[in-house]
């Protein structure tokens, strides 16, 4: 079953080049609504947590790292074919292979700095949501 909402990140250096409201107007002349936000920082512990499902890969402790290195910004996005559409939106993971017009291809420094996290599934997206809001912090 699909759904019609999808979770974001603004990764670290997204916010420390000073992207993040370029990046959310993208989204938004994109069609999404914004159904949930948060500018918040994330603890190791978190960092760990939401990306457990990497804990085995050699990758796993630069990525905590970074994801901790300075504030994120939260988003659970809503729009019909919300996860497919904005993975379009996004591009690739490598900056190099996004397509053109992709927040990736204007905003990401390199495929482990990449500017934006979306969610890759619909289940994920829902458990990437609740990770970081609760239902009274949703709209």
């Amino acid at each position: 079953m699909t759904t019609n909402r999808t979770f974001t990140m603004l990764k670290p250096d997204a916010i420390e080049n000073g992207y993040m409201g370029k990046i959310l107007d993208m989204i938004i002349q994109a069609g999404f609504q914004i159904k949930a936000m948060k500018y918040t920082k994330l603890t190791t512990e978190q960092a760990r947590k939401f990306y457990e499902v990497h804990a085995e890969r050699p990758f796993y402790g630069e990525l905590v790292e970074y994801m901790t290195s300075g504030p994120i910004v939260a988003a659970i996005l809503e729009k019909e074919n919300a996860v497919a559409d904005f993975r379009a939106l996004i591009g690739a993971t490598d900056p190099a292979e996004a397509g053109d017009g992709t927040i990736r291809q204007y905003y990401a420094e390199s495929k482990g700095r990449n500017a934006v996290h979306g969610s890759d599934s619909d289940e994920n997206a829902e458990i990437e949501g609740r990770f970081h809001f609760s239902a009274n912090e949703i709209i």
